[in-house]
C-alpha cells in the first residue's frame, strides 16, 4: 500500500455528524498528516465558524491558519429519497442564509422519524437492536438528533449481524424489506438553491450510486442521472475517492473509477474534486480505516482551479 498523502482533502467529517474527531482533534490530525488544504463537510449541518480553544471561541479558519492549514467550510447534503448515496458537497455558501437553518431542522426531523422506523423494521426481521444502544454510540453518548444511519449499521456489525458497517449497509440496500427510506430533498433543487446562496455543488462518490436508479417515476442508468444534475448546473464531481474502503460493490478499482470520471466529466464540469471521506473510524475499532489525505487533490491541482482556489 502506498504511503502517499494528498496535501488537499476536500471530503472529511468530524463528530458534529458521523465522524469521531472533535474539531480540535480533526485539525490536529491534519497537521500530523501534513495536509495543507482541508475541508470540513459534515452531513446536513451548518459548519461551525468557531472552535473552542482553552475555553475561548475563536474563528476556526483563523485557528487552522495558525497551524499552517487552509481550511474550507462545507456541508455534505444527502439528496434523493429513492436513490441511495446521492450526496452533494457544497462550498462557498452564505451560511447565514435561512435555507441552511431550515435544511438542518428538516433533516433532524426526517432522520429521527426514519431511523426509529428503521430500528423497528430491523427488529421485526430478526435483527435485534435497541434505540438506546445507538444513543450509547460505543461509549460516546449522543442525543437522538445526532444519530446517523451509519451508526445503525455499526451496531448491526457490533452485534454480529454483519462483519462490518459496510456489509450491513449493503445488506439493507439489497433487502428492501429492511431498508427504510428517509425523506430527502431533490438534488436538482439543492443545486439551484446552493447557487442562490453563492455556493458551488459537487457530486460526492458518484459510483456509490447504483448502476440503475429509480428517478422521476422511471428507471434510468447512473450516467443519465448524473446528466440530469449537470443540466441543472452541477459544478463538479468527485473522482479520487476511497471506494476500496466503502460500500462500493462494483468491479472497478478506485484508480479505474478516478480515470473514468475524469475522462467522462473532466472537460464538462468546472471542478474535478477528491477526498478521503475521513471519519476517524479507527477510534471505533474499524480495521484499515480511511485516513485523511488518502485520496484527494494535489496542491497544484487545487490552486490551478479558479473555482476552488477562491474558496481560501
Amino acid at each position: 500500500m502506498s504511503d502517499f498523502v494528498y496535501k488537499c482533502d476536500l471530503h472529511c467529517h468530524t463528530n458534529r455528524s458521523d465522524g469521531n474527531d472533535s474539531l480540535f482533534e480533526f485539525i490536529d490530525h491534519a497537521v500530523e498528516r501534513g495536509i495543507k488544504i482541508l475541508a470540513i463537510t459534515d452531513h446536513d449541518i451548518i459548519p461551525s465558524a468557531t472552535i473552542n480553544i482553552n475555553n475561548e471561541k475563536i474563528p476556526i479558519v483563523k485557528y487552522a491558519n495558525s497551524r499552517n492549514i487552509r481550511l474550507i467550510l462545507g456541508i455534505e447534503i444527502s439528496c434523493e429519497t429513492e436513490i441511495e448515496d446521492v450526496h452533494l458537497i457544497c462550498f462557498g455558501c452564505d451560511w447565514n442564509d435561512e435555507f441552511f437553518e431550515e435544511l438542518e431542522k428538516n433533516t433532524k426531523i426526517s432522520k429521527i422519524k426514519s431511523y426509529h422506523e428503521q430500528v423497528e423494521v430491523l427488529n421485526k426481521n430478526g435483527i435485534q437492536i435497541d434505540w438506546n444502544e445507538i444513543l450509547e454510540n460505543r461509549g460516546n453518548s449522543i442525543c437522538e438528533s445526532q444519530v446517523q444511519k451509519k451508526m445503525i449499521f455499526e451496531l448491526m456489525a457490533d452485534k454480529g449481524y454483519a462483519t462490518s458497517w459496510k456489509e450491513a449497509k449493503l445488506m439493507a440496500k439489497n433487502r428492501p424489506e429492511i431498508n427504510v427510506k428517509r425523506n430527502k430533498p431533490r438534488a436538482v433543487d439543492i443545486i439551484r438553491k446552493i447557487h442562490d446562496v453563492d455556493g458551488i455543488a459537487i457530486l460526492a462518490h458518484p459510483y456509490l450510486i447504483s448502476d440503475t436508479v429509480f428517478y422521476e417515476g422511471e428507471r434510468i442508468c447512473r450516467q443519465n442521472f448524473i446528466e440530469e444534475l449537470i443540466a441543472s448546473g452541477l459544478d463538479g464531481i468527485e473522482a479520487n475517492y476511497t471506494y476500496d474502503k466503502t460500500s462500493y460493490n462494483g468491479s472497478l478499482s478506485k484508480e479505474e473509477i478516478c480515470k473514468e470520471v475524469i475522462e467522462n466529466y473532466g472537460k464538462r464540469l468546472r471542478i474535478i474534486s477528491g477526498g478521503s471521506d475521513y471519519h476517524a473510524d479507527g477510534k471505533k475499532g474499524v480495521e484499515n480505516p480511511r485516513d485523511m489525505g488518502e485520496c484527494g487533490l494535489s496542491e497544484s491541482d487545487f490552486y490551478s482551479n479558479q473555482y476552488l482556489s477562491k474558496l481560501i
